[in-house]
């Protein structure tokens, strides 16, 4: 006997079969670090958060987000632009192709950068702007032609930080207004015409000859200051040398002389005496230097007696101490001698 299927039963089966699915159309799993924009017959309804979540199928929808990436093919860049309903609100690298910009000294350079940026604020990212990360690359090189284009050549190169603080900075407001927060920005790379590059390597050679030249002629200078500082040292030296030797010699000459008078006797005649022995003597020692100076020497008239006072220290030299003696005798001055040399 063929059996039948109650219509009840079938009804059953179908209203278990519809329940199933709106389950499973129902049932969404959002992952770690990603959120869900849902809307509710046209308008925003809800976000959903990482977890299990329900929604009312066919009444209920996510609202897909545009993304734009760039995947390289070759050497060349190519954007591909695609739809998701799951926002990740994680930091993201848009790594845009380079971009030709104009310096204020007119070279036109290329300019690779890197954006880093992070979705806070899903629902602005979604209703606020319609492509989010084209608006986001668009600024960018827009900010980017502005700063570069403030700027000279070697500036550029010298102050690649301050380049990416500015297009922060610049970046930070609009950005803001749609959900996007900025963490850096970085310049990669920049490219020059050939021109220019061989004209920046001439300018670095020649800068590298001027600092070795600077750099020779400092030397030379700080060795002749200090051979001159030595020198002039050196000539301190010996003139304070000379200075004291002189100052020795005329203590000792005025020692002797001393002494002679007070053997003596402080006559004024024993004084004349001495006296002229010392011209003398000058005298004889000035003579050599004359006669090599020139052809005729003259001789004072009285050099007979400065020779003779010569004559009597030279006895004085040989035997000081007897010539002395007698010459105090002569003058009835012996006492006087004894009791000085007692003294001494």
């Amino acid at each position: 006997m063929e059996q039948y299927l109650s219509p009840g039963l079938v009804i059953s089966l179908i209203v278990v079969a519809i329940g199933i699915f709106i389950i499973a159309k129902g049932l969404v799993i959002v992952r770690q670090s990603e959120v869900m924009v849902i809307e509710r017959l046209g308008s925003f309804n809800r976000i959903l958060e990482s977890g299990v979540n329900i929604i009312i199928p066919f009444i209920e929808r996510p609202r897909p987000i545009t993304m734009i990436r760039y995947v390289r093919m070759g050497e060349d860049y190519h954007p591909v632009m695609s739809d998701e309903v799951r926002i990740d609100r994680r930091e993201t690298v848009m790594d845009f192709p380079g971009q030709p910009v104009v310096t204020t000294d007119n070279v036109t350079v290329k300019i690779n950068g890197a954006l880093y940026y992070q979705i806070i604020d899903p629902r602005r990212a979604v209703y606020e702007v319609a492509n989010m990360s084209q608006a986001v690359e668009v600024l960018a090189k827009t900010t980017l032609r502005s700063v570069v284009g403030k700027m000279e050549l070697d500036k550029l190169f010298e102050s690649r930080s301050e380049v990416n603080n500015a297009i922060q900075a610049e970046m930070e407001e609009a950005a803001s207004k749609w959900g996007v927060k900025l963490t850096r920005v970085e310049v990669q790379d920049i490219s020059m015409p050939e021109e220019v590059e061989e004209a920046m390597r001439l300018q670095m050679a020649a800068e590298r000859k001027r600092r070795a030249t600077v750099t020779e002629a400092e030397g030379e200078k700080s060795a002749a200051i200090a051979m001159a500082q030595g020198q002039r040292e050196s000539a301190i030296l010996n003139a304070q040398g000379d200075k004291e030797s002189a100052i020795l010699r005329a203590q000792g000459e005025q020692e002797s002389i001393r002494l002679v008078l007070s053997a003596m006797g402080d006559s004024e005649e024993n004084k004349q005496t001495v006296i002229g022995y010392l011209l003398g003597q000058s005298y004889i020692k000035v003579l050599p230097n004359m006669a090599k100076e020139g052809e005729r020497v003259f001789v004072p008239y009285e050099s007979s007696a400065l020779l003779g006072s010569m004559g009597m220290f030279r006895e004085l030299a040989g035997n000081p101490e007897d010539t002395v003696r007698q010459h105090l005798q002569r003058d009835g001055l012996r006492g006087g001698l004894v009791g000085s040399a007692g003294n001494s």
